[in-house]
């Protein structure tokens, strides 16, 4: 008898966080490559989601709802789960089709996934629809999920604060870069595309008020250019406040995995300034090509990141920074730490203890 894990992927077409689609891909192929002997992993799809679906290897055939994702989005916070519930079900997001159901008798589990608090930490940035719907969920899921999956103890920690029930139910695993994540044999023809220099700064996460901040501590320096990723709705209103030349500061837009690649190849150093309780993705994937990290002072980027950055303070960055560009030297030691620290990350042993806990369970 073959033992199916049903992962549902809500933004195999239709996109609305980059970041949680690709993990979400990752999560699957990683489940299909590290599956038990007669286990087999069935995506879960919204109603225009099954072509995409199949071109992932190792898939089973895809169950497909009845609602594409807007759909689902508006249904399964309120208990309507449209057929696709039941059996082992694995949601690398929150969106799932959280029902009542019966785990001791009928084996039926539900497991979903919160890499981040945006939607009660920072909901004015996001979205009206998407806050409501995240809360629904977590609401759902305080009633319904047999467990639920985050990044880090900081997070499980926060969100011990917000959904007090789920505590008993908590279970930290990390995410990584994607699989496989490394310099493509074209980084340079791909820079050249997105008019990124061989030398840069890497500014990623943060407030408009924070990139602001960190941008005008080196307007006056003559330092490398600038590139912005994960930028705030006005990246263009904090440059010009910062009083930074626009010719030093490079905004590539959401990159696929083989361009951040590429641009983190250039990168003297990263500096991530979310202080927010959030999976620190690109300060990671600069960690697993050995990128130097300067972050923020915050109990996630404590935890993930370890001695594999340099953690300070927000208003202490740039002396951070400075300590870490003082000579090639301590460049090189911590370029040293963050990939040693990158190696602990991987989208493998992720998938494992996702099938320990299903079997857990």
């Amino acid at each position: 008898m073959t033992t199916v894990l049903r992962v549902v992927l809500d933004q195999i077409v239709d996109v609305v966080d980059a970041d949680t689609a690709e993990a979400s891909v990752e999560v699957a192929r990683a489940l299909v490559a590290t599956a038990p002997s007669r286990c087999e992993v069935m995506p879960v799809v919204p109603a225009d989601g099954v072509a995409a679906a199949q071109a992932v290897p190792g898939l089973a055939e895809p169950l497909r709802a009845p609602f594409p994702r807007t759909g689902l989005v508006t249904s399964w916070p309120m208990g309507i789960s449209g057929g696709v519930a039941g059996g082992l079900i694995h949601a690398p997001t929150l969106v799932a089709p959280l029902v009542k159901h019966d785990r001791a008798h009928e084996n039926d589990q539900t497991v979903v996934t919160l890499w981040d608090l945006a939607a009660w930490e920072t909901p004015g940035l996001l979205p009206k629809a998407t806050v409501l719907a995240h809360r629904a969920l977590l609401k759902r899921a305080e009633k319904h999920a047999d467990a639920i999956v985050v990044p880090a103890y900081a997070v499980a920690d926060r969100l011990r604060e917000i959904a007090p029930k789920l505590s008993s139910r908590t279970r930290v695993i990390s995410g990584a870069a994607p699989e496989g994540f490394g310099v493509p044999t074209d980084a340079v023809g791909r820079r050249r595309a997105l008019g990124v220099p061989d030398r840069v700064a890497v500014v990623a996460g943060g407030t408009e008020e924070q990139l602001q901040s960190v941008l005008s501590s080196i307007a006056g320096e003559k330092t490398a250019t600038v590139v912005i990723l994960d930028e705030p709705a006005d990246v263009a209103g904090a440059v010009k406040a910062a009083g930074l030349s626009a010719d030093r500061v490079v905004v590539p837009g959401r990159l696929d995995a083989a361009d951040r690649a590429a641009v983190l190849d250039a990168a003297v150093l990263l500096i991530a300034l979310s202080e927010l309780t959030a999976f620190p993705w690109r300060a990671v994937e600069a960690m697993a090509l050995g990128v130097p990290v300067v972050a923020a002072d915050s109990p996630v980027h404590r935890e993930v990141l370890d001695e594999g950055a340099r953690v300070a303070p927000f208003d202490q960055l740039r002396e951070a920074a400075n300590e870490v560009l003082a000579s090639p030297e301590e460049l090189h030691r911590w370029a040293v730490r963050s990939g040693d620290r990158g190696r602990a990350f991987s989208w493998r042993d992720h998938a494992e203890r996702v099938w320990a806990l299903h079997a857990e369970l």
